[in-house]
């Protein structure tokens, strides 16, 4: 069975972005880890905003982190995201620093909440683009305490 063509809006992939890329399509998500620093940085590029070194690799990283901000999108502006509507557009705080804007999945858009933790899974666009996404991850979600049994008396 042949899956339908992927009609939503693709990456482009250039030298700067390859390893990135290359990571996704493996189901790893990769950053540039500065050589001179430590740093990592996403977006990828070619100079380390920290030192500005040029020397660098792709490291593996943990896919966690947490959901910084958002917006639900109720608005599908292209036919394409017509079926997704609503869906959550959130800034991740990646565990090693740096941020990434992605999609939120596999919850409703209501549960979408600033901290919640959230881990990397990966959408197969096509044969050579794997989108990283983020669902929540459970972790972190035993400290909640719902506003019901705050303050209120015993």
């Amino acid at each position: 069975m042949s899956q339908a063509a992927y009609e939503k809006h693709l990456p482009i992939v250039d030298g700067d972005s390859e390893g990135f890329w290359e990571g996704c399509r493996a189901g790893v998500l990769r950053l540039q880890c500065c050589l001179s620093c430590g740093s990592y940085r996403y977006a990828p590029k070619r100079l380390c905003p920290s030192c500005w070194s040029t020397e660098f690799e792709w490291r593996a990283v943990s896919g966690q982190g947490e959901v910084y901000t958002f917006t639900v999108e109720h608005h599908a502006y292209h036919p394409s995201w017509k079926e997704d509507v609503p869906y959550v557009i959130a800034v991740i705080q990646l565990e090693e620093g740096p941020r990434m804007t992605s999609r939120i999945v596999g919850c409703e858009p209501e549960d979408v909440r600033v901290g919640l933790q959230v881990q990397v899974t990966f959408d197969k666009a096509t044969e050579d683009i794997s989108l990283p996404l983020f669902e929540p991850s459970g972790k972190g979600d035993e400290s909640r305490v719902s506003a019901q049994t705050m303050g209120s008396p015993s």
